[in-house]
C-alpha cells in the first residue's frame, strides 16, 4: 500500500528533474494533527472513487493523452519554468504553479502511474474525511507550495529546468494520511516491511530531506516534495487553530 506511494513518489516531482521532463535543448540537465483540524464532518460518500479524486484522476489523464500530440506546446507553457530563463528559453507564467502538476513524463507510464494510484490509495479517505471542497483546497495548496519552494531552490541552484509532475500535491495527501489515521498500518512494496502511518511520513520526509541535501537520486524534485508537506502541514494547523 504505502510501496505504491513509495514508487508513486520516486517517479515524484522531477525536473527537467523527473516531475520534469525533455525540451530538446535540455536532454542533459532533466531531472526529471488531529482529525479536528480537518474541520468537517465525514460525508456519506462511500464510493471507491470519491468526486474530487475521480476529477483529478480524469484530467490527469487526459492531459496525459494530449502530451502524445502538443507535447513541446505544454512543456513550454505549461511545466514549471523558473522566474529567471536566459534569453530564447520558456518563461515563467503564474499558473504553471498549477498546470505543472498536470503534467507527466511522457515517455512511459510508471510516473502518471504511481502518482495517481498514489492519490487514490491515500486521498480517498482524506476526501470522505475533509469533504470535496475542503480536500481539493488542500490537495492545490500542496501542489502550488510545492511549486513555490521548487522556484525558490532552482533560484539557489542557479540552473534552468522545468518542473513537472504531481508529488508535491501527492506528499501533502501523504502528510495529511499520516495526520489523519497515524495508527493505520501501510505496508511496503519493496521491502514488504509494514509500519504506521505515522511513522512512513516522518521516514519518508527524513529520506526526501536526504536526498534532496546529499543528491544521491538527481532526476527528482525532492524540495519540491517537501514543499508540498510543509505548506499542507501549515494549511492543517490553520484550520486547526480556526476550530479552536
Amino acid at each position: 500500500m504505502a510501496a505504491a506511494e513509495e514508487e508513486a513518489a520516486a517517479a515524484g516531482d522531477r525536473h527537467v528533474k523527473r516531475d520534469t521532463i525533455l525540451h530538446p535543448q535540455l536532454t542533459s540537465k532533466v531531472r526529471t494533527l488531529n482529525q479536528p483540524g480537518y474541520g468537517y464532518r465525514r460525508p456519506d460518500d462511500n464510493s471507491v472513487i470519491p468526486n474530487v479524486i475521480f476529477v483529478l484522476l480524469v484530467a490527469n489523464g487526459l492531459v496525459f493523452v494530449l502530451q502524445r500530440f502538443q507535447w513541446e506546446l505544454l512543456l513550454q507553457y505549461f511545466a514549471l519554468w523558473p522566474i529567471h530563463t536566459p534569453p530564447g528559453w520558456p518563461s515563467f507564467f503564474p499558473w504553471q504553479l498549477v498546470s505543472y502538476a498536470f503534467l507527466h513524463d511522457p515517455n512511459g507510464l510508471a510516473h502518471i502511474f504511481f502518482n495517481m494510484f498514489g492519490l487514490w490509495m491515500f486521498g480517498r479517505d482524506l476526501e470522505r474525511l475533509m469533504g470535496p471542497q475542503r480536500f481539493l483546497i488542500y490537495y492545490m495548496t500542496c501542489v502550488i507550495g510545492a511549486g513555490i519552494i521548487q522556484l525558490i531552490v532552482v533560484e539557489f541552484q542557479g540552473e534552468v529546468y522545468p518542473t513537472l509532475g504531481a508529488s508535491g500535491g501527492l506528499f501533502g495527501i501523504l502528510l495529511a494520511y499520516g495526520m489523519a489515521f497515524p495508527n493505520r498500518t501501510v505496508m511496503l512494496l519493496f521491502p514488504p516491511i509494514p509500519m504506521k502511518a505515522k511513522v512512513f511520513v516522518i521516514v519518508y520526509g527524513v529520506l526526501e530531506l536526504f536526498l534532496g541535501v546529499s543528491g544521491y537520486a538527481p532526476g527528482v524534485a525532492h524540495f519540491a516534495h517537501l514543499g508540498g508537506m510543509l505548506f499542507g502541514f501549515l494549511l492543517l494547523r490553520h484550520w486547526s487553530r480556526r476550530r479552536n
